[in-house]
């Protein structure tokens, strides 16, 4: 199995990254015949950056993919423009792919409400160029987080649609999306995922953060008046924590909920703290 993925060398990574899609990285170098890993520099670019910083940040995020576990013995890890096979895809990707299906994309929608100066053609044509990066090595598998689904969705349609114009050329791929831990949501916000874009610091967990802020971003994370440690639509905050202990423990929200029952709060955020600080 051919497995691909990309990650966006877009400052610094966070703990929504990581369980979303990092650690699908590492476990799929067992898996992949080859895993295939890309730096997305191009992607880079679709959203306002500073030109001279974005070199620095592939060198950061390829040192942290390896710190994170990737072997260059395992897998093969790169930077996308030095591949220019990626651009030459992506255009004739393009005289297959729908207008009304990009507009129709939430992630587009959503950055190109927040980009008050320039919202950028790449921008909207980011799921083309990604679904270049992944059809151009015929990869069966991609490791996502949720918020990729739609994009992978297009991807198969826009596979199979290039085949049934110019014959079975390109392999439409699945997406690999982790049944817990796939969307992390911000602490301050738990109706919003963890995300550079939009969070504020105290809402994040970066990878590179030290163990006391860890502990103190975690501990004040927000969460509802009640006191019971479960799941449940009123209860964003503590959902949220559950989930991140059940992924870095590696067992199941259920019995995370069993193992916290008639705990307070308190209790509970120190343990997801303890448990993230010991897991990065």
């Amino acid at each position: 199995m051919r497995i691909f993925s990309g990650i966006q060398p877009s400052g610094r990574k966070h703990l929504g990254n990581y369980l979303g899609a990092i650690r699908q990285y590492v476990e799929g170098q067992g898996r992949g015949d080859p895993a295939i890993y890309c730096i997305v520099d191009l992607h880079a670019t679709s959203l306002a950056y500073e030109p001279a910083a974005l070199p620095g940040y592939v060198y950061d995020t390829a040192a942290m993919l390896m710190a994170a576990g990737l072997d260059p013995e395992r897998c093969v890890l790169f930077r996308q423009s030095d591949v220019r096979e990626h651009s030459e895809l992506c255009w004739l990707l393009c005289a297959v792919t729908a207008y009304g299906d990009l507009t129709r994309m939430h992630q587009f929608k959503d950055k190109a409400e927040r980009e008050r100066e320039l919202v950028r053609t790449s921008l909207f044509l980011y799921p083309v160029l990604q679904a270049a990066d992944v059809l151009a090595y015929r990869a069966h598998e991609v490791p996502v987080g949720d918020d990729q689904r739609q994009h992978v969705e297009l991807m198969r349609d826009i596979a199979e649609r290039f085949n049934a114009t110019y014959g079975d050329v390109l392999v439409a791929p699945e997406h690999r999306i982790p049944g817990v831990g796939a969307r992390i949501m911000d602490l301050q916000d738990p109706g919003r995922k963890m995300s550079t874009t939009h969070s504020e610091e105290r809402g994040l967990v970066f990878v590179d953060d030290d163990e006391m802020a860890i502990i103190k971003k975690v501990k004040s994370a927000v969460t509802d008046s009640g006191g019971d440690v479960r799941r449940g639509p009123d209860k964003p905050g503590i959902s949220n924590l559950i989930e991140v202990l059940a992924v870095v423990r590696g067992t199941d929200p259920a019995d995370v909920e069993r193992d916290f029952e008639g705990q307070q709060y308190g209790a509970f955020k120190g343990a997801v703290a303890e448990a993230v600080v010991e897991y990065l």
